[in-house]
């Protein structure tokens, strides 16, 4: 049992209990309001609140008349009430469009008079799938086209002259029912959208592509060329500037369709990944503000439906993070989708609905959008308990985005840019089958602080795929810093004549019956004779053995097999180059199956020395946990984890690059305790947390 002489304060005392109230109060009672906003503010004292409502509820009014009753009976519980247009994917017909807005014109005014902002999310701009066709928009528009000429009857493309009139007479609609923002839904985009996948190669589309780029293209031209073509890197980044051309194109018409009619209108936009439409959003964000520079609203998103695997959490806050990473510091309204598609009620749990905002809010976000209430006739009393927990984690929101607010993460990110799109399969196979392939996660859920400005990280995970697209000065830049590497990005760079600044090759690579033993090194930190294995045979992959090319390389470990006999030397080792860069290359699953007390531990130490002590902070006790660290701000450090498992966590020993003595940890209730550092090893200080329950989050901040 740990002694209690830990220097721990604890808050107990009235006085300290009154003040967090007090605060929390003020915090409820000082919202910010977009639309009295400076432009120019980047400001935020509280979170940014919305639930999403379908038209089961909006269109009936007895059904909106009650839902509204327990929004008031949970006052608080959400600022912003945002109405759908359509309950379907594809467009609606234009008269029943114009119908529905006169109805929700009538919702929003009754919500504005309860006190909430209201506006209008627009389901569809032009289609994401083939539902509900009877019912739908039809004309004589250009359906969405892949590359082998295949269509979707339930999307339009965006740069059919004649389907914009559609779009310009929707967007009117709306902006005349006097909503107090448009949100844009994640409908914008020309991937995914279902049968097809990538898109669009409609004629049309061609000769936009050969009058900006000079070159005229056939689909199946087209396809050759960027698959077998000399010059298919440039070719497929040309794509993808046409595909950010035509998103911001499209952006360009609904801003000025918007805003002729209120030109101080904020308009919101949702994405996802948007690797294939070349993830433009700071072009994007700053075409949707117009000339005027109305503030911009985002809502960014991923897949996770349903609490099966609570683990998937993290990975839509990843995808959530990349995101938010790339947008304009301006944008402070930043309300992460929350979808609970299909909207069954016991398919997700309140308490992880209600984590999941948390965890997307400690990744980059300022708020949450709840999309979690029925589409269909449903009783309204099944979802009061969801509402009711929403209501009580309010305070911890406001709590984390006026201490995280859009300063910017820190510490290790996976390797990608805008252009990652274009390395798909670009060596041996078809890049219409494909998708970005990111270094994996997963070896983050160990304490590792997760960022996503892959340019500004303390560390780079890279994969042979990221290195492909890159040019030699920006493999040079990324070897002059922190890089964590596989096997196949190694003999990638080796193979491009970057060998002196690797310091390993690989000289031998099975497929079964191996096991990664660590050596005698600091890093692994006492574990010399551990063994960690991931059962080729069933978890398939390589196992590579890797040999130093130059004397200062260090080896981690080596591989042997089920008769405990060395068969490797080498499949892990470090090096520093003479760029200054130190470089960790690991042959022995190197994105996953690292949660041994061992190999967590060896981990850790690995990315601080290739950070050479920059990463802001870490988990350095054998836990399982999400960490999210801001960048210090006058000498503070603020930053969130999730206890990522359905064991309590006792004794967290968290790691802080900072002076400061004293941190600050608040729980999922707004409770507060300080804790007094009870070491200092090196550049960091370590604060021993003593008990997280399962599943939760705590906000820690520097004092």
């Amino acid at each position: 049992m740990r002694d209690d002489n830990q220097f721990r304060l604890k808050c107990t005392t009235s006085i300290r209990n009154f003040c967090c109230c007090l605060m929390v109060c003020m915090l409820h009672i000082i919202p910010v309001l977009l639309s009295g906003q400076s432009k120019e503010s980047k400001e935020i004292e509280k979170a940014f609140i919305s639930f999403r409502i379908g038209t089961e509820l909006s269109l009936n009014q007895e059904k909106y008349l009650e839902l509204m009753d327990i929004f008031n009976q949970y006052k608080g519980v959400v600022d912003e009430i945002t109405f759908f247009t359509s309950e379907t994917h594809p467009p609606l017909p234009l008269n029943v469009f114009k119908d529905r807005m006169e109805v929700l014109a009538k919702r929003m005014e009754t919500a504005r008079l309860q006190g909430y902002r209201s506006g209008i999310n627009i389901l569809s701009t032009i289609g994401h799938h083939e539902e509900n066709l009877g019912n739908s928009l039809k004309g004589n528009y250009t359906y969405i086209t892949d590359i082998e000429g295949r269509i979707s009857k339930g999307v339009y493309c965006p740069n059919d002259k004649n389907y914009q009139h559609y779009i310009r007479n929707i967007y009117k609609l709306m902006a005349q029912a006097k909503p107090d923002y448009i949100w844009i839904d994640d409908d914008i985009r020309l991937a995914g959208h279902i049968p097809v996948y990538l898109t669009c190669f409609c004629n049309n589309c061609l000769n936009i592509f050969e009058k900006d780029f000079g070159t005229k293209y056939t689909r199946e031209s087209f396809k050759r060329a960027v698959n077998e073509g000399t010059d298919k890197l440039s070719l497929r980044n040309a794509w993808l500037q046409h595909n950010r051309n035509t998103v911001r194109r499209l952006f360009a018409l609904i801003e000025g369709e918007v805003h002729a009619v209120n030109p101080n209108l904020p308009i919101g936009f949702m994405t996802g990944d948007r690797f294939f439409e070349g993830y433009d959003f700071d072009n994007w964000a700053n075409t949707l503000a117009g000339k005027n520079k109305v503030p911009v609203l985002w809502r960014p998103g991923g897949g996770f439906y349903q609490d099966d695997t609570p683990g998937l959490m993290a990975g839509k806050s990843h995808d959530i993070g990349r995101q938010v990473s790339v947008l304009p510091t301006n944008i402070v309204s930043i309300q992460s989708e929350i979808e609970n598609y299909t909207y069954q009620r016991l398919k997700k749990s309140a308490h992880i609905t209600a984590l999941e905002a948390a965890s997307h809010i400690a990744a980059g976000c300022t708020g949450a959008a709840f999309n979690v209430l029925p589409m269909n006739n449903e009783p309204l009393g099944q979802y009061e308990p969801l509402i009711a927990k929403l209501h009580s984690m309010r305070p911890f929101y406001d709590l984390m985005a006026l201490h995280l607010g859009r300063k910017k993460i820190e510490g290790v990110s996976s390797f990608w840019n805008k252009n990652s799109f274009s390395t798909v399969n670009l060596l041996d196979g078809n890049w219409f089958s494909g998708g970005v392939d990111l270094a994996g996660y997963e070896i983050d859920e160990i304490g590792l602080p997760t960022s996503y400005a892959a340019d500004k990280a303390k560390v780079i995970k890279l994969k042979k795929r990221d290195v492909v697209g890159l040019s030699q000065k920006e493999v040079e830049g990324l070897l002059s810093g922190g890089v964590y590497m596989d096997a196949e990005a190694l003999t990638e760079l080796n193979r491009r004549g970057f060998g002196e600044l690797t310091g390993f090759k690989v000289v031998n690579v099975i497929n079964r019956d191996r096991t990664e033993r660590l050596n005698d090194h600091p890093l692994n930190q006492g574990y010399a004779g551990t063994e960690r294995d991931n059962r080729q045979a069933v978890y398939k992959g390589e196992a590579y053995t890797l040999e130093k090319t130059n004397q200062k390389a260090e080896v981690l470990s080596g591989l042997v097999d089920y008769g405990k006999q060395l068969v490797s030397e080498c499949t892990m080792g470090i090096f520093e180059n003479k760029l200054g860069g130190r470089i960790c290359v690991a042959g022995y699953y190197p994105w996953n199956a690292v949660h041994t007390q061992s190999k967590s531990s060896q981990m850790k130490a690995v990315f601080r020395w290739l950070s050479k002590n920059t990463l802001p902070g870490y988990i350095d006790s054998y836990h399982k946990a999400n960490l999210w660290v801001r960048e210090p701000s006058d000498g503070n450090i603020s930053l969130a984890f999730t206890n990522a498992s359905f064991d309590g966590a006792r004794d967290i020993k968290l790691m802080l690059r900072t002076d400061a003595e004293i941190v600050k940890v608040f729980d999922m209730k707004c409770q507060e305790t300080v804790l007094r550092s009870s070491k200092q090893d090196g550049p960091y200080r370590e604060f021993i947390i003593p008990f997280v329950e399962p599943w939760q989050m705590l906000l820690v901040v520097t004092q």
